[in-house]
């Protein structure tokens, strides 16, 4: 039912109805210097049509969508600085989530790229249901939307550090713990990357206090009983440099900044000292205000001024000013000893910079002409790579994203001189990936400037990296302990995975020659037996050590053949498969009796010949069968399609006899096999057993399943009457959704 005026109060408390009309005239200040010359009226326009029209839906934490939204808007302008089209998509995306058949005049009426970012965040959203989308099986598919538009993640980082500071002592723990979990692991490490250093420290200071509140809230403690002696420490530190720089005539500014709480905790465990010990808890910052032509001569002057007032750590050195980091961060810092001997860090850089550390990527939308954006579509390829490949699981993927988002940087050139930045510890194994995945593949070695080393030589900062290669190397397993890369990992586990199932392929041909070169026929369900028998888990790792020569293909055959003769002498351990599966026995030890209801065996007026049934192709009622006088007296009946009929035949042929089925059958049960392929899901598995399960005159023996590169190759052994009711059953079968193949085994 559609609202009237009087029931928009229901839709807002008077808190959230304040709190609405204060978010949008601070969203109109924020956004005049961007924002088109209508696009206030539409937007406003727009909610309260919303409002007007629709039943709102709170978020699973309970709160108004519309408020949610804003304040992520609001928040984009205080700590990004973003472009018109991500406020406007922000603010649009509510209509997305609460309506449908907005996505039209979303793109008409403001662009494609508005309709994009939304579509964008309207998948991300799509893939959380109500739990953490690391919990879930969505999370690649949530990391590949985020890799499409570099926008979409830093509207998502802002949305979760809104999101974070509003669950702060909300009811439900358990979606908080998830919530702060997921900041740490994902979104921290991406504003890291994103160089949104304020939003990581805070995302990071959140998550230790919704996990862990009773650590925080003693740090905090502690950090506040010494804020006024680190207040006049670094009083006594700024003051002597301060007049300093004034004297050499520096426009610049100097803050004191206190490490955050996270950092303090983490360096707490890894050095498993007491707050009170730690003596780098603060660092100073110069921002000085230059032109852009003099910034990096203005920061190295003022390094030599600190220098000479402070014994420096020339270990400590990081020069961001030369290679400024990926993310287009850049700096000078260097580690100096201040007053009472304590070590104090000190970062150098000009207004431009300090804003590009504070508001990462989106200050360059400012500031344009630098070279960020392209390194940071290097990053995005890399990443994609990743999520792309073959790695399984959220937490495998996880693991590479954290790798590759927070490691510190080794800065390694090729011989022509292109920069390629890799995780500290990277080898050249990573080189030769980050360059290409094809060269990483056929990586032998590489000069490293100018002496050869081996493929695990660890890089360091400036090292000139030529790839050695030979057209024979493939990756080898042990890659996996060399390579520390995401993109690295993932295309050796990739290759590794091909690689492997190729072999076992050409080890499952070879096997077959075998066979066929001892005139054996290969029963596929004596074969698993045989497979599990050698201890193999699957039958791709157990091609697999085939084609590695771990295992003999003799010895094979040796099992397979102690296998079908274990089957033949033991009646206890006949399968439904191999044998007729009615009331009157079979058993070889006495003789199986004629049967002249079931079977005519060399004419009407031949009476008691003993029979069985052949295991090599299993004839049931309504084959057209064949029978051999074997050596023992026993006719074995086969079907007169099995290769090992044929053989007998050709070689002798003066032991064939005549056989066919007799009457109409005699309501005995055979057992046949049946082999089915499809897509690798319990669901078809469960509806085929179903419709087995419904089949009048079927039975269900056995089933075995064997799941590879999500496809399954399932063995249903069946009891069936005659060769009508299997055909039935297997066009029924064929019919089950995701089944690909079925086909009768034997």
């Amino acid at each position: 039912m559609q609202k009237t005026g009087n029931d928009l109060a229901n839709t807002f408390t008077p808190d959230e109805r304040r709190q609405l009309t204060r978010l949008y005239r601070q969203l109109l200040r924020h956004t005049a210097s961007v924002a088109a010359p209508d696009d206030a009226s539409r937007l406003r326009h727009l909610i309260s049509r919303l409002v007007d029209e629709t039943e709102i839906k709170r978020t699973s934490f309970g709160f108004h969508p519309i408020i949610r939204n804003l304040t992520t808007a609001l928040s984009l302008c205080e700590e990004i600085s973003p472009d018109r089209n991500m406020i406007v998509a922000m603010v649009l995306f509510t209509l997305r989530q609460q309506t449908d058949g907005f996505d039209a005049d979303i793109a008409s009426e403001w662009g494609d790229d508005v309709a994009n970012l939304v579509d964008g965040l309207a998948k991300v959203t799509s893939l959380y249901g109500n739990r953490a989308a690391v919990a879930s099986d969505n999370f690649r598919n949530l990391l590949l939307t985020f890799a499409r538009d570099i926008r979409v993640i830093i509207i998502m980082i802002v949305d979760r550090f809104e999101l974070m500071k509003a669950i702060n002592h909300h009811p439900n723990d358990r979606m908080v713990q998830e919530m702060a979990f997921e900041s740490l692991y994902l979104y921290a490490p991406l504003a890291h990357r994103l160089g949104l250093y304020a939003i990581k420290g805070q995302l990071e200071d959140m998550s230790l206090k919704y996990t862990n509140r009773a650590i925080f809230t003693e740090i905090a403690r502690k950090l506040k009983e010494t804020k006024k002696v680190r207040d006049e420490y670094i009083a006594a530190f700024i003051d002597p440099l301060k007049r300093q720089l004034e004297a050499t005539g520096f426009d610049f500014e100097i803050k004191g900044r206190t490490k955050s709480i996270y950092s303090i905790w983490n360096k707490i465990k890894r050095q498993h000292h007491d707050i009170d010990e730690i003596y780098d808890l603060f660092a100073i910052r110069i921002i000085i205000d230059t032109p852009r032509d003099k910034e990096i001569p203005d920061c190295w002057n003022a390094y030599a001024l600190v220098t000479q007032m402070y014994q420096p750590n020339p270990s400590r050195l990081k020069d961001w000013l030369s290679v400024p980091k990926s993310n287009g961060y850049e700096s000078l810092h260097i580690t100096v000893k201040g007053p009472q001997n304590r070590w104090v860090e000190v970062q150098i850089r000009t207004r431009r910079m300090d804003l590009i550390a504070e508001k990462g990527l989106a200050a360059h939308w400012k500031y344009k002409g630098g070279k960020s954006e392209a390194e940071l579509d290097s990053w995005m390829n890399n990443i994609r790579d990743i999520l792309e490949s073959g790695e399984s699981g959220p937490m495998g993927l996880m693991k590479n994203i954290y790798m590759n988002l927070y490691d510190k940087e080794v800065f390694a050139f090729t011989p022509k001189g292109d920069i390629h930045r890799l995780p500290e510890g990277a080898t050249v194994l990573d080189f030769a990936f980050s360059v290409h995945s094809r060269l990483g593949c056929l990586c032998t070695g590489a000069k490293v400037n100018g002496k050869v080393c081996k493929i695990n030589y660890r890089l360091t900062s400036g090292d000139i990296v030529e790839i050695l290669t030979s057209p024979n190397q493939t990756p080898k397993q042990d890659w996996l302990n060399i390579a520390v890369t995401g993109k690295a990992l993932s295309k050796i586990r990739q290759t590794l995975k091909e690689a492997a199932n190729s072999s076992a392929e050409l080890a499952k041909e070879m096997l077959q020659r075998r066979f066929k070169n001892r005139k054996l026929e290969l029963d596929e369900p004596a074969l698993m037996r045989t497979i599990k028998r050698l201890g193999y888990k699957t039958v791709t790792e157990f091609y697999s050590a085939i084609a590695a020569e771990k295992l003999d293909v003799d010895k094979v055959i040796s099992e397979y053949d102690a296998t079908v003769r274990k089957s033949e002498t033991s009646a206890e351990t006949r399968s439904a498969g191999e044998f007729v599966l009615d009331s009157k026995s079979s058993d070889d030890s006495a003789d199986s009796h004629a049967r002249s209801d079931i079977l005519i065996i060399g004419g009407k007026n031949l009476k008691g010949i003993n029979y069985r049934l052949a295991k090599c192709c299993n004839p049931i009622y309504g084959d057209n069968v064949t029978g051999f006088i074997s050596s023992e007296g026993v006719v074995k009946v086969h079907r007169s399609d099995c290769q090992n009929a044929v053989h007998l035949a050709e070689r002798y042929p003066y032991r064939i006899i005549t056989t066919q089925w007799a009457g109409e059958g005699s309501g005995a049960q055979f057992g046949a096999t049946i082999r089915v392929i499809g897509h690798d899901d319990i669901g078809i598995v469960t509806n085929i057993t179903s419709l087995i399960s419904k089949e009048k005159g079927v039975l269900l023996r056995n089933i075995s399943i064997d799941a590879n590169d999500g496809l399954f190759q399932g063995y249903l052994v069946v009891g069936v009457n005659d060769t009508r009711t299997l055909n039935n059953l297997i066009k029924k079968i064929k019919t089950v959704k995701g089944v690909k193949d079925v086909q009768r085994n034997n």
